[in-house]
């Protein structure tokens, strides 16, 4: 059938396009050294059309359901309530992640601005809340779906370009803060709060 191949072909091309207009989303400051002010506002909109291919790249997810490819339809689990369980319990404390990453950076999420500070609440133990917690949903719709293959295909797409967006976005950020970021990464993890080792002094 013509129409799985062409639902996942969809799925492929969302996704690098979702990638890459979010990347560019997260460089305001960069941006604005050749196109000046209105590469703020130009950002906003890269991220709001960048929001719109996530969201196909679920569609095209849920569309999986139906119009599986027979020589991928390799399931989670014999019984689809195993990968339901599996994924309430992945989405929960994601959730509550990103919820938190939302409300420290307020309208910064949607839209970057020149005035925002550096952000407090979660962001005081790991830097990247908000991927932390967005990002596993879409294994969270693999599992749902029951489809082994998505679990992988998620598993892939968040490995390979979560570390690329990082990159990007706080090679910006230091654009903007400067030291302070610098410092900021150092005592603080990307995406796992850090171990801070005590040291003891012997008397």
């Amino acid at each position: 059938m013509l129409i799985p191949w062409l639902n996942l072909i969809i799925l492929q091309i969302a996704t690098l396009l979702f990638g890459y207009l979010y990347i560019l989303s997260v460089m305001p400051a960069t941006r604005a050294e050749k196109r000046g002010e209105k590469a703020w506002k130009e950002c906003k909109l890269l991220r709001s059309i960048s929001a719109i291919f996530m969201l196909v790249m679920l569609l095209n997810m849920i569309l999986w359901i139906w119009y599986p490819i027979p020589e991928l339809a390799w399931p989670v689990h014999p019984d689809r309530l195993v990968g339901i369980i599996i994924g309430v319990a992945l989405l929960i404390p994601c959730t509550v992640v990103w919820i938190l990453g939302v409300k420290a950076a307020g309208g910064e999420s949607m839209t970057p601005s020149r005035e925002t500070q550096m952000y407090g609440g979660i962001y005081n133990h790991i830097r990247h809340p908000q991927t932390l917690g967005e990002f596993p949903w879409y294994v969270v719709c693999a599992l749902f779906i029951n489809s082994l293959f998505l679990v992988l295909w998620s598993l892939i797409f968040i490995l390979v370009y979560t570390p690329i967006m990082i990159h990007f976005e706080e090679k910006d950020l230091v654009k903007r803060f400067g030291e302070a970021y610098r410092e900021y990464q150092q005592r603080t993890g990307a995406l796992f709060p850090k171990i801070r080792k005590q040291q003891t002094r012997n008397d």
